[in-house]
């Protein structure tokens, strides 16, 4: 699929006129638990040439495109991206860390992954990830019978907490790298081990009574994150200017076009 891809950024460049800095695969396949049929999710970060930044009135700054074989390719312009990353958005520290990159300016994707622990939020970031969990276990997990593709759109969340409290940073894209991490308990990683065994066998549709013992151990997560997350704020005090020197850069690095 990867020369589908390139060729999709290609011709987004071509007909849009602007300049990918970085492309990358975010959810399952990123994460390391896609089923066969599962989408490919692009994600990518894009620049204009200089004079689309120069408007009174901002244009568009979202680039959405559905493409045949489930090819989903979704970018944000370089400004849009930079404010969102000022804020500590994960979405984007998820694609800067993805393990399966399609294209990047290496110095602008550099630049931005070695800022990411100063602009970390760990109490924002916690609640992020914990709203993800809680919605999916509200949404999918309740009844008698249960996905094992959903159990783990419960389990990356949830360890990505667990990174949070332990490590203060910003948790790994690799659900595999959230597993192996020092503070998961041996019975842990064994459950998942199993989880991960039964659901190589299931068809995607396939669901399964949620064993007591493991309802009852997300139940205690939630709640134990919930009452941990709001000793997780700290003050942060950041220069933006790095930030600005990579728009600056970006914008005049000749034309996008």
């Amino acid at each position: 699929m990867t020369p589908e891809i390139l060729a999709a950024l290609a011709d987004l460049e071509h007909e849009r006129g602007i300049r990918v800095l970085f492309a990358a695969e975010s959810g399952s396949r990123a994460w390391g638990f896609a089923s066969p049929d599962s989408d490919y999710d692009v994600r990518f970060v894009y620049a204009h040439p200089r004079q689309w930044y120069l408007r009174v009135f901002e244009a568009r700054d979202v680039i959405e495109r559905m493409l045949p074989n489930d090819l989903d390719v979704s970018g944000w312009d370089l400004r849009k991206a930079l404010r969102l990353f000022a804020g500590c958005n994960l979405a984007l520290n998820e694609w800067l860390l993805s393990p399966i990159v399609y294209r990047e300016d290496a110095l602008f994707a550099t630049t931005l992954r070695s800022l990411i622990p100063a602009y970390f939020q760990p109490a924002a970031a916690l609640f992020h990830y914990l709203g993800i969990a809680r919605t999916s276990y509200a949404d999918h997990l309740g009844g008698d019978a249960v996905r094992l593709k959903k159990v783990f759109y419960f389990l990356r969340p949830i360890l990505a907490c667990r990174w949070i409290e332990h490590a203060r940073s910003q948790p790994p894209t690799e659900f595999g790298k959230l597993v192996a991490a020092d503070w998961v308990s041996h019975d842990e990683r064994e459950r998942i081990a199993d989880l991960q065994q039964r659901k190589l066998l299931a068809s995607e549709r396939d669901s399964e009574p949620l064993q007591p013992s493991l309802r009852e151990w997300m139940q205690q997560q939630l709640v134990h994150f919930e009452r941990i997350g709001p000793t997780l704020a700290r003050k942060r005090d950041v220069d933006n200017a790095d930030l600005d020197a990579l728009l600056a850069r970006a914008v005049g690095d000749g034309d996008a076009a």
